[in-house]
């Protein structure tokens, strides 16, 4: 998100960020869902593109909220000013911006886990959850998860840039160069931060009859029964290679669609 660009530039450029990123990496979402629910995983494209159409609408438009969101944000918080700003400033409008983003996601994201479990249609899987005691279900998790993964990939690469830019000048001479260490923490932070709650969100949303997993706490301590602590990290690995791949992906995309959407922005 750029505070060159007015919210709806910026929401245009994180939907065409998040639609591309997802396209290309639904196969290790896929992964992961499987293994946090337990479930036997298939190499079948067919099934590892399963709810791919749900997921791109969900991270398009997520990403399109976040970058607009969190660019709102960083206006509010500067005003008149002309300043960069302070690293608590980035991380919190990044947490803001991913918490608005649960209300839209979540749904989103659940119709997407049915059809990975169950197969069928988005307009049949919409059919079949579209009720108050379903539509809702993993929101908490949602809006907990993207809060801090927000955070993660909006926030922190440009902290981590600016300041082995300025620590080791003679090796991180260019943003690029910093661009990949500023993406393994960022990835890092958002994948371990974030999985225990993303893996309680994908088994209620998994199992919405309620069969073995039923509220947030009961799901939490389902979990913890089964694995101890280490049950919330199931699929961790996958997330977070996923996720490092995605922060490197998102902050290059953000900071290249820009200039291409919107040139005399930055003239």
């Amino acid at each position: 998100m750029s505070t060159k660009l007015n919210q709806f530039e910026n929401a245009t450029v994180g939907m065409c960020a998040g639609a591309i990123e997802v396209a290309t990496l639904q196969p290790l979402n896929y992964f992961k869902n499987m293994v946090q629910q337990g479930l036997p995983v298939e190499y079948d494209p067919r099934k590892l593109y399963r709810g791919v159409g749900a997921n791109i609408i969900n991270m398009g438009s997520c990403t399109m909220i976040q970058f607009s969101c969190g660019g709102a944000a960083k206006k509010a918080i500067i005003g008149s000013e002309t300043r960069p700003l302070k690293a608590y400033e980035e991380m919190g409008a990044g947490v803001f911006a991913g918490v608005m983003s649960a209300f839209v996601g979540s749904p989103l994201e659940l119709i997407m886990i049915q059809q990975q479990r169950k197969g069928g249609s988005t307009l049949k899987t919409i059919g079949n959850i579209a009720n108050p005691s379903t539509i809702g279900r993993g929101f908490i998790g949602t809006a907990v998860r993207e809060g801090l993964w927000t955070c993660g990939y909006l926030a922190i690469p440009p902290i981590i840039r600016k300041q082995l830019r300025e620590s080791f000048p003679s090796t991180f001479d260019s943003d690029a160069k910093a661009r990949v260490p500023a993406s393994l923490m960022g990835g890092f932070f958002g994948c371990y931060m974030t999985h225990p709650f993303d893996t309680i969100k994908t088994c209620m949303q998994g199992d919405v009859e309620n069969k073995k997993f039923k509220g947030l706490i009961q799901t939490a301590r389902v979990v913890y029964g089964e694995n101890g602590i280490t049950g919330f990290y199931r699929g961790a690995t996958l997330r977070y290679a996923r996720m490092v791949i995605a922060v490197g992906m998102l902050d290059a995309l953000g900071s290249a669609i820009g200039p291409v959407l919107y040139p005399h922005r930055f003239a």
